[in-house]
């Protein structure tokens, strides 16, 4: 479920350095696969139809591929007999994939925290299933029942 609301959120925010948007997750995990070393064209449109279970069109694949090597963030070898083209990442296409996962990480991060709420007790963090309690008459967020009855108790005792 959290991973359809990041990608929703994710599919509004693209990603522009220099010059290159990466706009869709099949450009972030084509940057990322990279990343982990020289791959094949047809490698990553295998791997990504591995990953997200559909189809990839090579249309999706070696414009960008060429938008990253005109932009110096990958290189291409050829090699075997048939001059397949290798693509790999270069030192500032790990910089920029270094920029782009740090800028997504940032933007769980964001979402995640906004639903992140504090135990009334132990200010502990809680991120879903809470214990709700009624104290006083306010309505209060608990990691645990023995923490809204410590409140409780504590309350009482003052």
């Amino acid at each position: 479920m959290i991973y359809q609301k990041v990608y929703k959120l994710y599919a509004y925010l693209i990603f522009n350095m220099e010059n290159i948007k990466v706009s869709n997750l099949i450009k972030f995990y084509t940057v990322v696969l990279l990343n982990k070393g020289p791959k094949y064209g047809y490698e990553l449109i295998k791997e990504l139809e591995r990953l997200f279970g559909k189809d990839i069109s090579p249309a999706h694949i070696y414009p960008f591929l060429k938008t990253l090597q005109k932009n110096k963030l990958v290189e291409v070898k050829k090699t075997g007999s048939r001059d397949k083209k290798s693509y790999f990442i270069t030192k500032k296409g790990k910089e920029f994939t270094s920029n782009l996962l740090t800028r997504f990480n940032d933007l769980i991060d964001a979402f995640i925290e906004s639903k992140v709420k504090k135990c009334a007790h132990c200010e502990c963090e809680i991120y879903k299933n809470g214990f709700e309690k009624a104290i006083n008459g306010k309505k209060l967020t608990f990691c645990c029942e023995h923490c809204a009855n410590n409140l409780k108790h504590e309350k009482i005792s003052m």
